[in-house]
């Protein structure tokens, strides 16, 4: 007996196929969202523990920047408190700086040569006074060029002409001066002592080697007197 199928079976398969697609297509979509949920979550969690960290390190953050104002704050203390105490060193070493300043003017100061004003001014002392004669004035700033540890750099500001009336009626010719001169720390003087003692092998503390730029100031300051000295006697006298 032959038996004839007469039901749409390729429509029925094309029916079971599609419904398969569709069932793929279903579980695929899933599977996706899973995974990606997956992904999301994991992402999720990543970014929580980075902003815990972050939030670890803005509070130490913040502990260490009031740790580093509490250093700088003791730092200018421990700066001021170094200042002071030098302050006060200098004060301790230059108390007696007028002292030796006088001592070796009236040391230093050669014969026909007198001071009529002393002004000191920080390290910048301006003298003035009145000498015999131009090679009196120079021997002074030689004098003060290599005669003391504690001046140094003389310098002649200017010489005048003038005269000087003596009892009874005696005129003499006389020249005004004025110069500066450096007065060395005693800070300065040691450590120029220390470094010409170590220089020459000896012991001394107290030698001072006057600078060469010092030495050629004063050179060239000497030769401004000995044109005033050719001027002629009958020549006006500035006063």
């Amino acid at each position: 007996m032959i038996l004839i199928n007469l039901l749409p079976h390729r429509e029925a398969a094309r029916k079971r196929r599609r419904e398969m697609f569709y069932a793929g297509l279903g579980v695929a979509a899933a599977t996706g969202f899973l995974i990606a949920g997956g992904i999301w979550l994991w992402y999720q969690a990543q970014i929580s523990a980075q902003e815990d960290r972050n939030l670890v390190l803005k509070t130490e953050i913040k502990r260490l920047e009031a740790q580093i104002k509490d250093i700088a704050a003791i730092q200018e203390e421990i700066a001021a408190l170094r200042a002071r105490q030098q302050a006060v060193e200098d004060l301790q070493a230059n108390r007696n700086m007028p002292v030796y300043l006088l001592n070796d003017m009236v040391r230093l100061l050669p014969d026909g040569v007198y001071l009529t004003s002393l002004k000191q001014t920080n390290d910048s002392v301006a003298l003035g006074g009145v000498a015999q004669s131009n090679e009196r004035v120079s021997e002074l700033l030689r004098n003060l060029a290599s005669g003391s540890p504690w001046i140094t750099k003389p310098e002649l500001i200017e010489i005048v002409a003038g005269t000087v009336t003596l009892p009874p009626k005696d005129v003499r010719r006389v020249y005004n001066y004025k110069l500066t001169v450096k007065l060395v720390r005693a800070v300065d003087a040691q450590k120029a002592a220390s470094a010409a003692s170590a220089a020459s092998g000896t012991a001394s503390a107290a030698a001072v080697t006057l600078p060469a730029p010092a030495a050629a100031a004063a050179s060239a300051a000497m030769t401004k007197p000995a044109v005033t000295a050719m001027a002629p006697a009958s020549a006006p006298v500035k006063k």
